[in-house]
């Protein structure tokens, strides 16, 4: 790989062996996922965004939905078996998991979380995820990502 950066997401994916291709891109504007999948010239359907959540039993969990879908708060404690589950407080996620906003990745957090992606990302080859840095985007198979980090596919999002 010719990127001289490598984050704990990266570290992870070469030593599991998984292949992927880095997308880097502007950060001097708009960073929601929307605008990075327009940055990229890709379908915001395939950049995904990780957003880590809290539950009143104490648990926290990763969700990974396409850039351009709200997440259904609802749907996902389902997911989950939990009864409600809320966003984090941004000031938390960098303690939590070593990634700060805007550059969450699901792979190589500081600890495992139960993680649910959605289930769209199932209709393609490849989907993007933050590769554990502001402006670095991280393209692969779905499906091996979902092995390596134990994730499971749901619908999480809003109609």
């Amino acid at each position: 790989m010719a990127n001289k950066t490598k984050t704990n997401a990266l570290r992870m994916l070469d030593s599991a062996g998984i292949r992927y291709t880095i997308h880097e891109y502007r950060t001097d504007g708009p960073l929601d996922a929307v605008s990075v999948a327009g940055y990229l010239h890709e379908d915001p359907d395939r950049v995904f965004k990780t957003l880590v959540t809290a539950a009143p039993s104490g648990n926290h969990y990763v969700f990974c939905i396409p850039g351009n879908c709200e997440m259904d708060l609802k749907k996902c404690a389902k997911a989950v078996k939990e009864k409600s589950i809320a966003m984090i407080p941004q000031k938390e996620l960098l303690p939590l998991t070593g990634y700060i906003h805007g550059g969450c990745s699901p792979v190589g957090m500081k600890k495992p979380f139960v993680t649910v992606i959605h289930e769209t990302a199932m209709l393609y080859e490849t989907i993007c995820v933050s590769a554990g840095k502001i402006g670095m985007q991280a393209e692969l198979d779905p499906e091996e990502l979902r092995k390596l980090i134990g994730a499971e596919y749901a619908d999480l999002v809003r109609e």
